[in-house]
This record gives structure tokens, C-alpha cells and sequence, in this order.
């Protein structure tokens, strides 16, 4: 009888795949001694692994330079990193080595790129695509940053913008219109919040783009909450998009460019299946006959590849503290940290990452319940995206059982609050950085050690703040 964990993942899916391996009874992840980075610097730990980043940027482009030429495409295709998705100065260093541009969402983000341009780390003949509902700060700090020469294409969400906009800028500029696009049935509401409805888009541009000189429409904007998916909705909302820019092309000739926005999916299980290079394809092909049928040439494809760049590259492990036996049926397996805190996303839209034991592969499994550390009912997690249970190796209390959560890059950190106060005052984890020299030789650093009781204590009021000058 095969009750070893190892037996129920190779019965389950096609183990080993991808980046994912076993070195005897210990979990390989891109081919990394994790047990080894775990003794070393303890958990609850976050690593990211920064080769990753790079590797999501490859992927992408040629999928697209495949789609490209398989399809005769005209265009040319650039990739934007969302910057929204990791803020982080060691992921925007990576993709920015990759010749990445940027896409922002905030006024704050374009002090971020004022510093990377001074500090030499962002070329200047970048560009920049500045998305969102745009408020005084936002709209000033456009001004600043297409003063010092910089190529910013502010994407225009309501019909107010341009006329704030040219208070701020001087000479010509290029901006580009979002499209408010219809949200999927499963949404509280029929059209998103962000961007202009497809009717006003023609008489917006009619009624006022055209009229001055200083801009020029070169861009549509299409993005949905869902991503790219193969689903009818998706392939709609395309079509819908692809029309406009069509009829929007017809009367504004200076409009070259389709912004695809949203984002490809990413692993939640390891029997994750989803062809880019065919989701690709199929984007680049309906969108060239879309303009064929209308007489247009197809435009250059710009995509914003935010937690497809970056999930991949991030791990987030917790070493189970005890087991608590509630009844014949549930057993608790208490992890050292907070899934409210740590993984916000678990709690808050029930997302499911990757999740799977560091060690102990060989041993006899048994179903459990993972709960946190905060006194909150909901701090739990109990279920894998491809069945509503988890299972682990059967707890021992005298030996050590670590578990992983995989492809937590995204959006973790920044919706936890990193570096402020957490519930419960449940500590952020160490932070490691993982990077892999040339000859294959592995590093690791500490990008941001656990947060200490004094640093709470200082954030709360109970002792004096160095920032403060106390």
C-alpha cells in the first residue's frame, strides 16, 4: 500500500516537472538546497529567486517573436513591467537589465523612476506609461518627469485628464486612451471604474484630442480584471477593444499602438497547464484579422506583464509548530507565522498558491488544516486549488516539518504592509535573496532581516522613531 507522501504527489500529478525536484527526502525549487537556506537562516522566511525574473521576461518575447512570424505580423511588440505587482528595488533592477519599460499607477511611482534615472540604473530613452485615476500629485509629477526629456505616455481614465495635463506640460506629448472595458458576470458591477466607455472614446477624441496640437493619440489601452484567459469573455472584450481601435484609427491616423495590458496566468498547482505560446498566437492572429477586416494596418503590441514577471520568483516557506487535535476528524498543524500577514492574498480573495512540504517526502501523509498565528478565526488555509483538502507528512513532534509556499512574488509584500505593524503584531519574515553567478555558483543575502518587537514598538508610539530624529 503506497502511503508515503511522495507516492500521493507521483499518483496525483507528473512529478518531478518543472522547477520542481526531490534530492533524496528534501524539495528542490530551481534547483535549490532549500533545507540548506532554511537551517541557515530559519523561518518563517521569503526568498526571491532573481534569475527568475529574467527568465519571465525571455519567455514572453518569444512567445511574441514566434506569434510574430508565424502570422507575418507587421508590428512590433514591447514589453512593460506593472510595477504595481513588486515595487521592489531588487525585481525592478532585474527587468530593467532585461531592457524592460515601465507602467505606473501612482504619482509615487514616478518619484521611484526620477531615482532610477539619476542614479544611472534606468537608460532615459525609456519609456513610461503612466495608468489610473490621475490626482493633483500624479498629474504634476507627469509634468516633472516629461520635463527632464523622458518619453511618458499618460494613459488617459476620464474625460478631465487632458485638460490637466496640459497645464502641465509644455511641448508635444503622446497619450493614450484605456477603454473601460466590461467586467466578468461574477462582478458586482457591469463596466469597470478605470478608463473611458467605448462609446465616448471616438466623441472624446472628436470633441477635444483633435481640436489641439499638443497631443497626439498614439495608444489604446485594453485591460481586464481576469487577465488573459481562453475564455469566451476574454476573446469578446478583445474583439470589442480591437474594433474601437479600428474606428478610432479610421479618423485619428497617429494612433499606431494597442496596449493589451492585463496579465498571463500564473502556477497555483503543478498540474498548471496553459500554452503561452498558443495564447499568444491566438492574440496576434485575431487581432491582425480584426484590422484586416476593417482595412487598417495592425498596430504594435505593448503588453504589462506585472505578477507573470515576477510570482514565479518568490517562495515563502513556515516550519509547523505543533499539531492541535480538535476532534476525531480535524487535525491543526500550527505554522511559526500568519497567512493574514504574510500571504494577504489567501485570506482576502481565497487565492491558492503552490504549497508542498520542504521535507520529510518519504514519510506516511495524512490530511490537515494549516492554521496561523494571529487569534483571527480566518488566519487558515485548507485547501489546494485542485481539491478542497491538504495533505503533508504525518506530524511528528520530535522532528522538524517545513513547508513551502511557491510563487508568492506578486503583490504579498505591498498588501501585507512590509516594514509597518501587522495583526497581532505577528512579525514580517526574514526576507533572502537568491541569485546564481555565471558559473553556477549560488548566493544568498538578507535583503531585510524579521522585524524586531523594538521596530513595532517604535511604529506604534512606545518608543522614539530614529526617522523622527528622537
Amino acid at each position: 500500500m503506497k502511503t508515503r507522501y511522495i507516492d500521493l504527489i507521483e499518483q496525483t500529478f507528473d512529478f518531478p516537472r518543472d522547477e520542481f525536484k526531490l534530492d533524496g527526502d528534501n524539495l528542490v525549487w530551481n534547483d535549490l538546497p532549500l533545507m540548506q537556506l532554511i537551517e541557515k537562516h530559519g523561518t518563517p522566511m521569503r526568498i526571491t529567486y532573481l534569475p527568475r525574473i529574467g527568465e519571465k521576461v525571455d519567455m514572453a518575447r518569444e512567445s511574441f517573436r514566434k506569434a510574430f512570424e508565424a502570422h507575418d505580423y507587421q508590428g512590433s511588440y514591447t514589453y512593460f513591467y506593472c510595477t504595481k505587482s513588486n515595487h521592489f528595488s531588487y525585481v525592478i533592477e532585474q527587468v530593467l537589465k532585461k531592457g524592460v519599460d515601465l507602467e505606473t499607477s501612482s504619482a509615487y511611482d514616478l518619484d521611484m523612476i526620477e531615482l532610477l534615472l539619476d542614479s544611472g540604473r534606468m537608460r532615459p530613452d525609456a519609456t513610461v506609461l503612466c495608468n489610473g485615476f490621475k490626482d493633483e500629485r500624479y498629474i504634476r509629477n507627469i509634468g516633472r518627469l516629461t520635463k527632464r526629456g523622458m518619453r511618458v505616455i499618460p494613459i488617459i481614465d476620464n474625460l478631465a485628464e487632458l485638460h490637466q495635463l496640459d497645464e502641465v506640460i509644455d511641448g508635444p506629448c503622446d497619450i493614450g486612451i484605456r477603454i473601460a472595458a466590461e467586467e466578468a458576470p461574477k462582478f458586482e458591477f457591469y463596466t469597470s471604474r478605470l478608463g473611458i466607455g467605448y462609446k465616448d472614446i471616438i466623441p472624446f477624441y472628436l470633441g477635444a484630442v483633435s481640436r489641439q496640437k499638443k497631443f497626439r493619440v498614439k495608444l489604446m489601452h485594453f485591460f481586464i480584471n481576469t487577465g488573459i484567459s481562453d475564455t469566451a469573455y476574454y476573446w469578446n472584450e478583445l474583439s470589442k477593444c480591437v474594433n474601437v481601435y479600428c474606428d478610432l484609427k479610421k479618423v485619428c491616423p497617429e494612433l499606431d499602438t494597442l496596449d493589451i495590458g492585463g496579465g498571463l496566468p500564473i502556477k497555483n498547482s503543478l498540474n498548471f497547464d496553459f500554452d503561452v505560446d498558443y495564447m499568444i498566437g491566438e492574440i496576434v492572429d485575431r487581432i491582425k484579422d480584426i484590422c484586416t477586416d476593417n482595412k487598417v494596418d495592425e498596430p504594435h503590441i505593448f503588453s504589462e506583464f506585472g505578477s507573470f514577471t515576477v510570482s514565479d520568483s518568490g517562495a515563502t516557506f513556515f516550519s509547523i509548530l505543533n499539531q492541535k487535535k480538535q476532534n476525531e476528524k480535524e487535525k491543526w498543524n500550527m505554522i511559526d507565522g500568519s497567512f493574514m500577514t504574510t500571504l494577504p492574498d489567501t485570506w482576502a480573495i481565497s487565492k491558492r498558491f503552490i504549497m508542498l512540504p520542504v521535507n520529510n517526502w518519504e514519510s506516511e501523509y495524512e490530511r490537515v488544516f494549516l492554521g496561523g498565528m494571529t487569534c483571527d478565526s480566518d488566519d487558515y488555509y485548507n485547501s489546494e486549488q485542485h481539491i478542497n483538502a491538504i495533505y503533508l507528512p504525518r506530524h511528528q513532534e520530535d522532528r522538524r516539518q517545513v513547508i513551502g509556499f511557491f510563487n508568492t512574488g506578486a503583490y504579498q509584500d505591498t498588501l501585507g504592509g512590509f516594514g509597518g505593524i501587522q495583526h497581532c503584531l505577528i512579525p514580517k519574515p526574514k526576507h533572502i535573496l537568491v541569485d546564481r553567478l555565471p558559473d553556477g555558483t549560488i548566493t544568498d543575502r538578507v535583503f531585510a532581516p524579521q522585524q524586531s518587537a523594538e521596530r513595532m514598538l517604535q511604529l506604534l508610539g512606545y518608543l522614539p522613531r530614529p526617522e523622527d530624529g528622537v
